[in-house]
């Protein structure tokens, strides 16, 4: 048997095939990108999705013999994302993406309402997907009027993969129409956005079955037995799954586009004051917690283009001993925020910057400004009693070992880094799509990966970023004020 985990990421999708023990047989990867019609608007056509995915299936069929024993399937997605389909399931529209912030102002009406916060768990942000279709309504109504379904994109690839319309839990969590307590559609939430239960896809865990692949698709790859497709995750849930981080005190750290700080929770516990999201897990009766700021190697890739070198180049320089905290302070908040700030319109700024700067101190101020914004989400997290002992990081950043070095000191706890493989989301829907097909228990797929080496504090230096970091938190109502 070999199973498949689809990672339907924003700028591109990664298909990683594995056996039966969980062990890679090989992956492959498509890109696609973005448009952006107006500033603050981020949008994509989901064609592009089927087109990567389909691509990447006759890759696979033809480079890898365990394609033939397909049996199960997991998708992970960016989650927050409106996919609109019309009764006939076409789409209306490109699918506004959760780094768009064109609704700033309906999410922020629908967050004032009375009862949404208690019902969602969350703060109503500008990037989920309630008031995205408010925005639709108020500017598109035309479009708005032949909305039939609404999918994210990880369930718009289950609907080309089954003929469902159907969700999982943890990708669902980040629309503010569910109940994410009670797991269930919220009548009052979707009434809230003008919105009805009828659009909404019908909800599984994302261990379970959402529906087997058509028959067409399985005839076209060259599957002669049946497929079950699973119900999938949002993409942090799923990482979460391929690191194993399933129970209390587990977590991670992702310094990717964005940067996330997730720890699961064995109960529901929101504290949507903090800017905290409480999400479900992938798996029954979990939860997860994380804090979620929209620039993390996006800064760093800002700043590689506008100074023409590579990223890889720009943290070489600082070789791998850390250094003191920079007098460049640097504020990464290129898109907005969310935890703690929930402010869509913050924009980033260097301070301290002199006739003297260097490209030198300018980089080592965009890790340190990164690392000290996952440091408020650390804050938040264990502000709702969430245990974070020791983190497991991974994301491209992670490639730097000064910025893990950096990240464990300004954390105040040991950075753990995955010896070499999966261990993404990727890895996490294809152990969806296992558990699934087989019905084993999550408990026995979700584990932990083999540690290559644990990055502790620099104690010595702990004492000067837990200053520098507290100046950075003062540095924002300065910054506030003045945009």
């Amino acid at each position: 048997m070999a199973f498949l985990g689809i990672d339907l990421g924003t700028s591109g999708l990664r298909a990683l095939l594995v056996n039966a023990e969980g062990t890679p047989l090989g992956a492959v990867e498509r890109s696609y990108a973005a448009t952006h019609p107006h500033p603050g608007w981020s949008e994509q056509d989901p064609a592009q999705w089927i087109a990567a995915f389909d691509s990447a299936m006759d890759e696979l069929r033809a480079t890898f013999p365990g394609f033939a024993d397909l049996r199960g399937i997991g998708v992970a997605g960016h989650m927050h994302g409106a996919t609109l389909l019309d009764a006939a399931g076409k789409v209306l529209r490109p699918c506004i993406l959760w780094n768009d912030t064109r609704s700033a102002a309906e999410a922020a009406v629908l967050d004032a309402m009375p009862d949404v916060r208690a019902r969602s768990g969350n703060i109503v942000f500008p990037g989920f997907t309630a008031p995205k279709l408010e925005w639709v309504r108020r500017h598109e109504p035309e479009i708005f009027a032949q909305t039939a379904k609404v999918l994210l994109p990880a369930a718009y690839l289950n609907y080309y993969l089954t003929g469902e319309y159907v969700a999982d839990m943890s990708d669902s969590a980040g629309t503010s129409w569910l109940d994410v307590g009670k797991r269930q559609w919220s009548e009052r939430l979707l009434e809230a956005s003008h919105m009805r239960p009828d659009q909404m896809p019908r909800l599984v865990e994302g261990s379970e079955v959402a529906g087997g692949m058509r028959q067409k698709l399985a005839r076209k790859w060259g599957l002669s037995g049946s497929v079950t497709v699973a119900g999938g995750a949002g993409d942090n849930a799923a990482a979460a799954c391929g690191i194993g981080a399933l129970n209390e005190g587990q977590g991670f750290v992702s310094l990717g586009t964005s940067g996330v700080l997730l720890a699961a929770r064995d109960g529901y516990a929101p504290a949507p004051e903090t800017a905290v999201h409480t999400f479900c897990h992938a798996v029954p009766g979990r939860w997860f917690q994380m804090g979620v700021m929209l620039s993390a190697t996006d800064s760093l890739n800002w700043l590689a283009r506008i100074t023409g070198e590579k990223p890889a180049k720009l943290t070489a320089l600082l070789g791998n001993v850390l250094h003191p905290p920079g007098a460049v302070r640097f504020l990464p908040y290129l898109s907005g925020e969310r935890t703690p700030h929930n402010d869509a319109e913050i924009r980033g700024g260097f301070t301290g910057l002199s006739a003297g700067t260097t490209r030198q101190d300018m980089t080592r101020a965009v890790l340190e400004g990164v690392a000290f914004g996952l440091r408020d989400s650390f804050d938040a997290l264990t502000g709702t009693d969430a245990k974070l002992d020791k983190i497991i990081a991974i994301g491209g950043g992670t490639a730097s070992r000064y910025w893990v070095n950096l990240l464990a000191t300004v954390l105040g706890v040991p950075v753990q880094l995955p010896a070499s493989g999966e261990f993404g989301a990727a890895l996490g829907a294809a152990r969806l799509g296992r558990i699934a097909a087989t019905g084993v228990a999550p408990e026995s797929v979700i584990t932990p990966p083999e540690i290559q080496v644990e990055i502790l504090p620099d104690t010595e230096k702990m004492e000067a970023f837990a200053a520098a970091h507290q100046a950075f938190r003062r540095a924002y109502p300065a910054l506030k004020s003045i945009q």
